[in-house]
């Protein structure tokens, strides 16, 4: 019989992020995997045996709809194609399941607007699923800056890529209004951890560039983001791209650099920063799992009435920044941020 001290999960998609979420739900000490839905034949089945294979009593359900009727389900993961975040972060909150929704949450702020507002009402936890900040390196960096070491923060430079295989082209065979291209994938992170460096500071403007292919997907894409007072972060990420995810921060003391911010359980976490004065230090951190990590931190939060470290505020200024950038894009100008 489940346990009272852990939260049953529900999986809404038989997707490859599974690889790495559903073993992640499976090791957590206060989660336990309960059922997993797909639309496509056999799929949650296969997903459950590969990613799984030892866990025992899992339903299963070929229709997600069915997997939110089921009454013993307390959360659901959702790592549905992007433009299908918010309709069923809906109806999941709609059948009383907290959301722990891959990023990004909506493709709209007035989306997720909407979920905000139902998740009131239905007393739910829902959450954007931005795995890297689980990870303690990003702790570590935040630690120096608040230090002093480095100074104020004044510029953080994020580059997120990977070149762009054929199992993954579904992520690029549709326009970017349709939730494809690699804004709505990697971008999202840019902006994100760009934003979670300059702290309080609200972006005030964007300017963006792209390159898109034959669908209206963006398969590259650089900017600015204007933070106020000379303080601005620059970001650029990719499908045609060799592999990187790292980002630099200077301030008026010195700099940090994070050489990995989707470091596995199984990569070594290393940062490298400097002063002005002449101090030069590389860290190598403790290997850790961001995903368990962020499984422990939602059901944590759940189970004893905390508040999740990424709340639907931060979700919806992420997304207000991303909207603002592809609208760059299409303007070719500036574009302010209210």
């Amino acid at each position: 019989m489940p346990t009272q001290h852990k939260i049953r999960w529900g999986i809404l998609g038989a997707a490859r992020i599974n690889q790495q979420l559903m073993p992640a739900i499976v090791a957590a000490k206060n989660s336990e995997l309960m059922a997993i839905a797909s639309r496509r034949p056999g799929a949650a089945e296969a997903t459950l045996k590969q990613y799984a294979p030892d866990v025992e009593n899992v339903r299963i359900y070929n229709d997600p709809a069915e997997l939110l009727k089921d009454p013993d389900i307390q959360a659901v993961y959702i790592p549905l194609a992007s433009e299908e975040h918010a309709l069923w972060t809906l109806r999941a909150i709609e059948h009383g399941k907290h959301v722990l929704c891959e990023k990004p949450m909506a493709l709209s702020v007035a989306d997720i607007e909407i979920i905000e507002s139902v998740a009131e009402k239905h007393q739910v936890c829902v959450m954007e699923g931005f795995m890297y900040r689980f990870h303690p390196q990003h702790q570590r960096i935040q630690d120096i800056i608040t230090s002093g070491a480095i100074g104020e923060v004044r510029s953080v430079r994020t580059c997120f890529a990977y070149p762009m295989q054929a199992a993954r082209l579904y992520r690029v065979d549709r326009n970017i209004s349709q939730g494809g291209g690699a804004m709505w994938d990697i971008g999202c992170y840019a902006i994100h951890t760009a934003r979670f460096h300059f702290g309080d500071t609200q972006a005030q403007a964007v300017t963006a560039m792209a390159k898109h292919n034959e669908h209206g997907a963006d398969v590259s894409s650089s900017g600015i983001i204007d933070f106020g007072d000379g303080k601005y972060a620059q970001f650029n990420f990719s499908f045609e791209h060799a592999r990187r995810a790292e980002y630099e921060i200077i301030g008026t003391k010195g700099g940090i650099k994070c050489h990995n911010v989707w470091a596995k359980a199984n990569e070594q976490p290393v940062i490298s920063w400097q002063t002005d004065s002449g101090e030069r230090h590389t860290e190598n951190l403790d290997l850790a799992n961001h995903f368990t990590l962020e499984i422990e931190h939602f059901c944590d939060c759940v189970l004893n009435n905390k508040a999740l470290k990424l709340s639907l505020q931060d979700a919806k200024t992420n997304c207000q920044i991303i909207v603002a950038a592809l609208e760059s894009v299409t303007q070719s100008q500036t574009i302010q941020i209210n």
